[in-house]
């Protein structure tokens, strides 16, 4: 044999050793995400044929505005939850970031971008909090965020004062359910959120810092002795859904009256909670997606709205969401057990 064979054959061997690596990534749109439109085209056409009002601008406008600020904090809420993590004070955030929001618009009259800033640099602070004790404090996300909980919403009745804020200007019209509210039918609340979950989708899917999200939730010390800055990462996961709590405070504020009451927030992060499940994101970490969660705020909202506008018991609402939620979870654990068992 000669040289040049043997030359050759050691090129094709180091070949074959060597294959070039190919980076795969998952499927853009998963098995829960298509069910979970499935599911809300029946329910939709479910309730078109019990009252043909559903299918109507006037129904499907005000569903898309209450789907918008539950969507858009699950966002943030589907980071942290993929880290591992839980924030259960955006209820309590909300109630700062609005009535301090609403405060300001009524007492210095604002415009629209201020106000928005101020908002939302104020749910990025609450956020920084959550992130630092977190982070740096090394204790379980649900402790800390139970606690601050209670903490923001004593805040924010102390800047409540006695009673509700009222008189609250047109200013915040651009997110709520008026004709200023709304491009070609659509309202502006949901674009933004729209575009939200899109740049968050493209951010974990085809950059080393989202994925680093999933290696957290996955193994944070495997993720550690990788190189992952793992603290940076869950204060930055933390801040970024305080700071989507303030843009979100806006399109509450708007939705409502000219008054803002001392309800405000509450049970908001139940509703956030419920989305980011039924959405396919895994509660025990590093496995999620905000497009399923922007998904499953649809699906709530539509059964509020639809047990509404059936005339039925309020209450029926939450048995349907707590029903998708065992469903959801139990779904996830089939799943985690048939890997384990490759």
């Amino acid at each position: 044999m000669t040289t040049e064979s043997l030359n050759k054959n050691d090129k094709t061997e180091k070949n074959e050793k060597s294959p070039k690596r190919v980076r795969v990534l998952p499927a853009p749109v998963t098995g829960q995400e298509v069910v979970l439109v499935g599911v809300i085209a029946l329910l939709w056409a479910g309730l078109a044929l019990s009252t043909p009002a559903f299918l109507t601008a006037g129904s499907i406008q005000p569903l898309l505005v209450a789907t918008a600020p539950i969507a858009l904090i699950g966002v943030g809420m589907t980071i942290v939850i993929i880290t591992g993590g839980i924030d259960v004070s955006v209820g309590g955030a909300i109630m700062v970031c609005s009535v301090l929001t609403a405060k300001t618009l009524v007492g210095s009259g604002v415009n629209l971008g201020v106000a928005v800033l101020l908002s939302v640099l104020t749910g990025g602070v609450l956020g920084l909090v959550n992130g630092v004790l977190i982070a740096y404090g090394r204790v379980h996300a649900i402790i800390i965020t139970f606690g601050t909980a209670n903490l923001f919403m004593f805040l924010g009745l102390q800047i409540f004062g006695s009673g509700t804020v009222n008189g609250i200007p047109g200013t915040l019209a651009f997110f709520g359910r008026g004709p200023d509210g709304r491009t070609l039918g659509v309202p502006h609340a949901f674009l933004i959120t729209v575009l939200v979950t899109a740049a968050a989708w493209w951010y974990l899917r085809h950059t080393a810092g989202g994925r680093h999200f999933f290696a957290i939730g996955g193994d944070a010390q495997a993720a550690r002795l990788a190189g992952v800055r793992v603290q940076r990462r869950v204060l930055l996961a933390y801040t970024t859904t305080g700071l989507l709590v303030g843009l979100a405070s806006c399109f509450v504020i708007a939705q409502g009256t000219s008054t803002l009451d001392q309800t405000v927030g509450s049970g908001k992060e139940l509703a956030v909670i419920a989305a980011v499940v039924i959405g396919g994101t895994s509660i025990m970490g590093g496995r999620g997606s905000v497009l399923g969660t922007l998904l499953g705020a649809l699906l709530v909202q539509s059964v509020a709205s639809g047990v509404t506008q059936l005339g039925w018991r309020s209450q029926l609402s939450d048995l349907f969401v707590g029903i998708f939620i065992i469903v959801a979870v139990g779904a996830d654990l089939l799943r985690a057990r048939a890997r384990r068992s490759r």
